[in-house]
């Protein structure tokens, strides 16, 4: 038997034992269907109050922003979350006090541009449970799940108070006799993912840097894709190595151009950074940040009208030639 030397004193939020997590996804259909849906239609089907969310990209880029609205839209209540790298996406659910449960390695900050200071006021209310972590302990976890075991192995957070405030353990290496963090694995209960490509079926490519989202994809028990545009299926079995994503880990499918806007998509457009100005701006005075959210997510009732406030394609063009600025 593995010794535990030491336990983290927070709260384990997601069961790692994966004779459970089989027993769903052996129910999982696999079949290669159609699997093109809205918004709308994905949230009220995969996404109900309570579950544990999880989100891909990494910071402010390839995020899924089109399903992070609709999910304020729809007023989603006590998710969990998975805060692993997460910036942008992280300030929408704090806006719209979605989640009560936080596994946390990265929040709050929205990088250089400084801190959100609504999911500051959020987080020091003291009625989001949380569980510290690294982001690599995060990404471990979500690894251990892929693989169908019910922990991994790191080295990384030994000795720190962020181990102390976790959920793993230090334990004795059986062939070692060294000292170890494990960390439990993590199946979220629904993940969403926004991808450069992807055809009807949920087969994606990915350009750049994938982040943990391929574990992210075989841990979640559902997976929501949102693509910048749908391809054929011959597209994807012309370069089947560029299929990171494959269909029958998917449920479903979602083209949304312009996806992850105001965060950037590698390849295709830049993040507006003055209206993530904005976002951190108005958020110092509840007043006003409340009017701001009426304007750009609950007043409108889609992705596209948001856009279409923000600047419509005058500006995504813009952002287009930004992107291809910095490519070169």
């Amino acid at each position: 038997m593995m010794q535990a030397l030491e336990t983290g004193v927070n709260p384990l939020f997601m069961d790692p034992d994966p004779d459970k997590a089989r027993e769903f996804f052996r129910k999982k259909s696999r079949a290669m269907t159609d699997k093109r849906m809205t918004e709308q239609e994905a949230v009220e089907k995969f996404i109900p109050d309570g579950c544990y969310l999880g989100i891909g990209g990494f910071g402010t880029n390839r995020i899924p922003t089109a399903v992070i609205h609709e999910i304020l839209r729809a007023q989603r209540k006590n998710l969990g979350f998975l805060g692993h790298t997460a910036t942008h996406d992280f300030q929408l659910l704090c806006a719209g006090r979605c989640f009560n449960r936080v596994d946390v390695s990265y929040v709050l900050g929205l990088e250089a541009r400084g801190l959100s200071p609504n999911a500051r006021r959020v987080m020091e209310s003291g009625e989001i449970q949380t569980a510290e972590w690294t982001n690599y302990g995060l990404a471990a976890r979500l690894r251990a799940a892929a693989e169908g075991v019910s922990f991994g192995i790191i080295r990384s957070m030994l000795g720190t108070d962020t181990m102390k405030m976790s959920a793993g353990k230090v334990v004795v290496c059986p062939f070692t006799g060294k000292k170890f963090m494990a960390v439990p694995a993590l199946w979220p209960d629904v993940a969403v993912i926004h991808v450069h490509e992807a055809d009807i079926y949920g087969n994606c490519h990915i350009r750049g840097i994938s982040v943990s989202d391929l574990e992210l994809a075989r841990a979640a028990r559902r997976v929501i894709i949102t693509t910048e545009r749908l391809v054929g299926s011959h597209d994807i079995r012309l370069n089947p190595t560029r299929t990171l994503i494959p269909y029958f880990l998917v449920d479903a499918v979602i083209e949304v151009p312009f996806g992850s806007y105001p965060g950037n998509m590698a390849y295709e457009y830049f993040s507006d950074e003055s209206h993530l100005a904005e976002w951190l701006r108005v958020e110092k005075d509840p007043d006003e940040f409340q009017r701001f959210l009426e304007k750009y997510i609950y007043g409108v009732s889609c992705f596209e009208e948001y856009l279409d406030l923000c600047g419509g394609i005058s500006k995504m063009k813009e952002l287009r030639r930004l992107e291809a600025l910095v490519d070169r």
